[in-house]
């Protein structure tokens, strides 16, 4: 399956996305989350959609890269900024968003450092492409859309003028 989403796909799947989490969540009062980088743009949509009176603080950002199991392998990004959760998370529910899940390795990174801050009542795992490849037992609760790719191809979210998806394979842009 090759995607080229535009910002007008995206905004439907995030309607669609914004619907289930109100169906699922109702009135827990949560809290919302971003990983960063593409989890946190798809949470500020997501917040849009949803209003930011369906949240019971500001939107939530964590950068997972000291909790990562390979940067040893891949190395440091030089520019990593911190996490930033503005409120406490014992005992309430979450709303944990990322762009795409592949490996469920940050999936399971962002969980080790939410934990380390407390307890959560619950966390709903949000993304908007869940993709083939899972390496740990991790697949979202709303999904905007899951998609087979190869071996040789990733999926990427930009932000440029809207986000938009992309297939980039070893051959390039498809």
């Amino acid at each position: 399956m090759t995607i080229h989403a535009s910002s007008n796909d995206i905004n439907t799947l995030l309607s669609t996305m914004a619907t289930e989490i109100r169906d699922a969540v109702g009135d827990k009062n949560p809290l919302l989350i971003g990983i960063h980088t593409g989890g946190v743009w798809i949470a500020k949509a997501l917040e849009q959609q949803l209003g930011a009176d369906f949240f019971d603080a500001s939107l939530g950002t964590l950068n997972i890269a000291y909790y990562r199991d390979d940067f040893t392998r891949i190395g440091m990004h030089p520019q990593v900024t911190p996490s930033d959760l503005p409120f406490e998370i014992e005992g309430r529910h979450l709303l944990l968003v990322d762009d795409v899940i592949h490996s469920g390795r940050t999936i399971r990174a962002a969980l080790n450092e939410i934990f380390d801050y407390g307890r959560p009542a619950s966390v709903t795992l949000v993304a908007l492409i869940e993709r083939n490849g899972h390496e740990l037992p991790i697949h979202a609760d709303i999904i905007g859309e899951s998609v087979t790719l190869s071996p040789d191809q990733q999926i990427k979210l930009t932000n440029n003028e809207g986000l938009n998806l992309e297939i980039i394979s070893s051959k390039g842009i498809e």
